[in-house]
């Protein structure tokens, strides 16, 4: 999956550890673990293990994702829950580095993400869960185009604490007009000189229904 300003490539150790644990692991990165099933690490080593297990793993199906201008890895994101059957799919895992939050990168990550699940795979329902607890990660589905369906209380014991989890979906019936919202934020239109949106992804969402009854 690549687009101008990243593409999301099959997670490998030996490319993609070291640029990865530099821009994700040490003091000055430990608040991107916090709700994370995993992490933070300060050990290479360690490190190095974590993501041959993660880039072992199908299900969830990790890429890493690459920053196009220099060619380093500052992320990671995932396919999980991957149900054929159903033709349902997560996205999840996700962990950016402080490089690459709040960038057009990131944002276009996601997209080509979703714009994957729903035309070259064909699913139907396209899933975000998180920590109720993580308002950055509710805000980001809420941005994307994802619908809140609510708290699953008492979900899981993560890190030895209790998890409630925020769930948000997509529909394919709804993706048409996410897509639009998605292309028309990406456009070099939508950006001055100095890289600031004229126009916010939120406000683009916030007005695209999503009452339309999907079909069977």
């Amino acid at each position: 999956m690549k687009g101008r300003f990243v593409a999301l490539a099959p997670l490998q150790v030996r490319i993609h550890a070291a640029p990865l644990y530099e821009m994700t692991c040490g003091p000055e990165n430990v608040h991107l673990w916090t709700y994370m099933s995993d992490g933070p690490f300060t050990d290479f080593a360690q490190f190095q293990l974590h993501l041959q297990k993660k880039a072992a793993s199908e299900d969830p199906l990790f890429f890493a994702i690459i920053d196009l201008a220099d060619g380093k890895a500052k992320g990671y994101a995932s396919y999980l829950r991957i149900e054929p059957v159903h033709r349902c799919i997560e996205v999840g895992h996700i962990v950016y580095s402080s490089a690459l939050q709040r960038t057009v990168a990131a944002t276009e990550a996601m997209y080509l993400m979703a714009r994957y699940v729903f035309e070259e795979l064909g699913y139907r329902r396209y899933e975000w869960k998180c920590n109720a607890l993580n308002e950055a990660s509710r805000r980001a589905a809420r941005r994307l185009g994802f619908q809140f369906e609510g708290i699953f209380r008492q979900h899981m014991i993560v890190k030895g604490r209790n998890r409630d989890t925020a769930w948000f979906s997509m529909l394919d019936c709804e993706w048409p007009e996410r897509k639009r919202n998605l292309e028309e934020w990406l456009s070099p239109a939508n950006f001055d000189e100095s890289w600031r949106q004229r126009i916010s992804l939120s406000s683009l969402n916030a007005v695209a229904s999503s009452s339309r009854t999907p079909q069977p």
